[in-house]
């Protein structure tokens, strides 16, 4: 391939679709899109990957108006919005289920200003939501999510992404999950919250000299914080394998 054949419409076309579609799946999945990362460092990365990546990307026709150039760049931004709403649903199972421990041991006051959403959230979650991501790091995660866009690219015309209904109809399958996942991992915390609530409220009526606030509040935090690390590798397992679930979905929506 030469460098005239490069400056060719159907090349200078085929390349802008191409970058356009990494540059929103860094800014939509999770890990590239981190706030940590400048967004200099996202476009350089994309337009380095976009040029690694254009000799295997076959060459899509130049579109006739500037509507569907529009229509075709309105399409790759809606695949990395897809994608990233997919992935980020398993990363709220976890954030949802550090809401509901948070409430039941009493710190739901300890919040603190989330980087990434930039809103309060408990304590509790960003520990959750930090501790995934290293297990993101630690199973190679982020190399799944670069092969998907590479066999994306490869097998998904550029232009051509369709919200079909089965989409759709799996993300609000997928919003309801995240609510039943999220309260099965926090179930432990919130089972033994509400036993131990039974027994402190037997003890003081048969003592009625108990003081619930000075004994039962740490003996309450205590229990669940040896239930929460009991449960906290089961947990980060079920993260994984929601997360390759996800990448499973994705991969057979190019296929």
């Amino acid at each position: 391939m030469s460098w005239y054949s490069l400056l060719q419409p159907d090349h200078i076309y085929t390349f802008l679709l191409l970058f356009v579609r990494l540059s929103t799946l860094f800014v939509f999945m999770p890990f590239f899109n981190h706030m940590s990362i400048s967004p200099q460092i996202k476009a350089a990365f994309a337009f380095y990957l976009t040029l690694v990546l254009f000799p295997v990307v076959p060459v899509t026709p130049e579109p006739e108006n500037y509507a569907m150039l529009f229509a075709a760049i309105l399409s790759e931004a809606i695949m990395g919005l897809i994608a990233g709403v997919v992935l980020n649903i398993v990363f709220g199972i976890l954030s949802y289920a550090g809401e509901q421990i948070a409430f039941v041991m009493g710190f739901s006051l300890a919040s603190v200003i989330d980087p990434q959403s930039q809103a309060q959230s408990p304590l509790v979650s960003q520990f959750l939501l930090v501790l995934a991501m290293v297990i993101l790091l630690a199973f190679n995660g982020h190399h799944i999510m670069l092969i998907w866009m590479v066999d994306a690219i490869r097998q998904a015309p550029l232009g051509g992404f369709i919200l079909s209904e089965e989409i759709f109809n799996y993300v609000m399958s997928a919003m309801g999950h995240l609510f039943v996942m999220g309260f099965s991992l926090a179930f432990p915390i919130i089972a033994l919250s509400l036993l131990s609530d039974i027994i402190f409220g037997m003890l003081m009526k048969t003592m009625p000299q108990f003081n619930l606030l000075v004994v039962g509040f740490p003996i309450k935090i205590a229990l669940s914080m040896a239930v929460w690390i009991a449960v906290l590798g089961t947990m980060m397992l079920i993260f994984k394998e929601e997360f390759l679930e996800a990448m499973r979905v994705l991969g057979l929506w190019i296929g």
